[in-house]
């Protein structure tokens, strides 16, 4: 069950806080305290202990967390302590690339489908997916109760396939579109345009 009292911006420093605990377990550590996370991710230990506060107790103080133990019930709290099936739409070299990035499946997701309207593109062959027609998108997804999908087709197309998967039963989208979705409410979108992160950086830049 979602607590929809813990504000949106703590939930999105958890996969932060998730990622430095994974990169302090390869580095050997054991246990974690609040300032380490902090100076490592440029923020302050009591944001640290405010944010997980609203989860409940996971260290001592004094004592720090228990490194295992918290990344554990941060996969669990993000609900990725299992693996959640991914349909992807569009086919191109985003698509393409993100069928053979290797991240996703170690932080739990599993790229299963992918659909592209491409005659020359559907029947191929990426990794280990078969690239499938988008008229059958619908039927696919639905029989797989896939509810996560990604969307790397061209802006003008987004709208349209973004609305077909949720009919099919999708509640979160990665779109990699430059443009922004309009959906109903409950469905979660984050959106991924590199452009508008290095128009922002640029901002700093000088001659």
């Amino acid at each position: 069950m979602v607590n929809k009292n813990i504000p949106d911006i703590v939930v999105g420093r958890l996969p932060l806080y998730l990622q430095t605990l994974n990169q302090m377990a390869r580095e050997g550590f054991h246990v974690a305290s609040s300032t380490v996370i902090a100076e490592r991710l440029g923020t302050t230990a009591a944001q640290i202990r405010k944010d997980l506060s609203y989860f409940g107790g996971f260290g001592k103080q004094g004592m720090g967390y228990q490194l295992f133990l918290l990344i554990d019930e941060l996969q669990k709290i993000l609900n990725i302590d299992h693996i959640w099936q991914v349909a992807l739409v569009g086919a191109g070299d985003l698509g393409h690339a993100l069928i053979h990035y290797q991240g996703f499946a170690r932080h739990g997701f599993e790229i299963i489908l992918a659909f592209d309207n491409d005659p020359a593109k559907v029947g191929t062959v990426i990794g280990p997916i078969v690239i499938k027609n988008i008229d059958t998108m619908e039927a696919e997804i639905k029989s797989r109760g896939i509810k996560v999908g990604l969307i790397t087709v061209p802006a003008r197309n987004a709208q349209e396939i973004a609305e077909r998967i949720v009919v099919c039963g999708v509640k979160a989208i990665l779109n990699y579109a430059p443009t922004t979705l309009i959906l109903p409410e409950g469905i979660q979108v984050q959106n991924v345009d590199p452009i508008l992160y290095l128009q922002r950086m640029t901002y700093y830049l000088s001659d």
